[in-house]
């Protein structure tokens, strides 16, 4: 069964169409990465799938479900789109740390007011949220040992370099353990003697079999990293396959002159 299916996806900002009918999918543990020029529409789409901006028109399922179809006429609730935004974690290119809370607590926000609130639905009594609260602390505390940040528990963001600040954005995204974990351009925002511990930490997801979908500009790390490949343009995907094929033997000529510009900066 696919992870994640992904159905003539389209979006329309005023009279811009950015998407313009994107279907793929991703089998669980592979790791999808998506290239592209500036304007092509690469955000859009990891927004749509993250329902940060809902679909005009499409189909995505996770896991067999469908979470979301325009063919059912039906808008989506408030309620409903924080239940799907669970399925997905998001990495933002510039970080989006909450600055007046220490890493710890930007990490066990999110987990914290969502299971402490399906507890108190529940009618949970203080000792099994208190119970609760102890072991997203101690999740969190994992994650930070996982991104090699275990020495910054209680350092504010704005004390953290560029690089540190993305590897806890990567555990803050982790906390919830979303199905599929996205990352939009995560070293766009990095000087490059920082880019590489970050791409370290996605390798190391990657070899601990995460389904990832990785926006990036780093062509060499795509091409490592990668099981499948899409390049996008205009809306569109306009080439995919793996990795060999698309760095190595592209069809398209938009493809050969991305690559061209893409591997000569």
């Amino acid at each position: 069964m696919k992870m994640l299916e992904v159905n003539n996806i389209t979006k329309t900002f005023g009279q811009h169409q950015v998407l313009k009918g994107v279907t793929f999918s991703l089998e669980q543990g592979e790791v999808l990465v998506i290239i592209g020029s500036s304007g092509s529409g690469k955000t859009t789409l990891l927004r749509c799938l993250n329902f940060l901006e809902q679909p005009d028109g499409g189909d995505i399922s996770v896991n067999g479900n469908e979470i979301f179809s325009t063919a059912s006429g039906k808008e989506l609730s408030d309620s409903e789109l924080r239940d799907r935004r669970l399925h997905f974690g998001l990495v933002f290119q510039s970080f989006n740390l909450f600055p007046q809370h220490d890493v710890l607590k930007n990490i066990t926000l999110a987990p914290t007011l969502y299971y402490t609130s399906q507890l108190k639905k529940q009618k949970a009594s203080k000792s099994q949220i208190k119970e609760a609260k102890a072991d997203i602390e101690k999740q969190g505390l994992e994650l930070l040992s996982m991104v090699g940040l275990s020495d910054k528990v209680h350092a504010y963001p704005c004390t953290l370099s560029g690089g540190q600040q993305q590897r806890v954005a990567i555990a803050r995204a982790l906390a919830l353990n979303p199905d599929i974990l996205c990352f939009d351009e995560p070293t766009s925002a990095l000087d490059p003697e920082l880019t590489g511990e970050v791409l370290k930490v996605i390798r190391s997801l990657k070899e601990q079999g995460r389904t990832m979908i990785v926006v990036t500009h780093e062509m060499e790390f795509a091409r490592g990293v990668a099981d499948h490949v899409i390049y996008m343009a205009d809306g569109i995907i306009e080439e995919e396959g793996t990795p060999d094929e698309v760095f190595g033997n592209p069809k398209s000529e938009k493809t050969k002159m991305f690559l061209s510009a893409g591997f000569n900066k």
